[in-house]
C-alpha cells in the first residue's frame, strides 16, 4: 500500500480548513467582475441581464443587425476580442453572444473598450459650421 508523504497530507489538511478565506474573496472578485461585464454591455447596447451561475454572460446584439457568427468573426478579426457565437448553443441563439468574464478584470476592460470601439465606432462630423455674429456661416471639413 502506498501512502502520501506526511507534508503533503499536512498541506491537505491546512488548505481544507483555510480554504474558506480564498473562496470568499474569489467569489467577491467574480461578482466584482460580473457587476462590470454587464454595466458595460448594457452602457454599450448589448442587452444583458445578470447570470446567475458560471462565468458567462450572454448579451443580446440584436440591434448591430449581425448574425452570432458574423460579430465573432468581425470582433475577433478586427479587434482580437474573442466571444463564442449564441448559436453554438442552438439555432434560436443567433442574437446573442457568450462572453466569459474568467480573466483578469485589467484584461476585461481592455477587451470592452475594444468591443465598445467595435459596437460603436467614433464618426467624425462630416464637417463644423460655424455662424459669426454678422450671420455668416462658415463651413469647413474636418481635418
Amino acid at each position: 500500500m502506498l501512502c502520501a508523504p506526511i507534508t503533503s497530507q499536512m498541506a491537505a489538511c491546512e488548505a481544507l480548513q483555510s480554504a474558506a478565506k480564498s473562496v470568499e474573496e474569489m467569489k467577491r472578485e467574480y461578482q466584482r467582475r460580473r457587476n462590470f461585464v454587464i454595466e458595460r454591455l448594457n452602457e454599450i447596447g448589448l442587452r444583458c441581464v445578470h447570470p446567475h451561475g458560471a462565468f458567462y454572460a450572454f448579451p443580446s446584439i440584436k440591434n448591430t443587425g449581425l448574425s452570432s457568427i458574423d460579430f465573432a468573426d468581425k470582433l475577433l478579426k478586427e479587434k482580437k476580442v474573442a466571444v463564442v457565437p449564441g448559436v453554438a448553443f442552438g439555432e434560436d441563439y443567433d442574437e446573442y453572444i457568450r462572453i466569459s468574464y474568467a480573466s483578469s478584470f485589467m484584461n476585461l476592460k481592455e477587451a470592452f473598450e475594444r468591443i465598445e470601439s467595435f459596437v460603436n465606432p467614433v464618426r467624425e462630423p462630416r464637417s463644423l459650421t460655424a455662424t459669426f455674429s454678422n450671420g455668416v456661416n462658415s463651413v469647413r471639413s474636418p481635418s
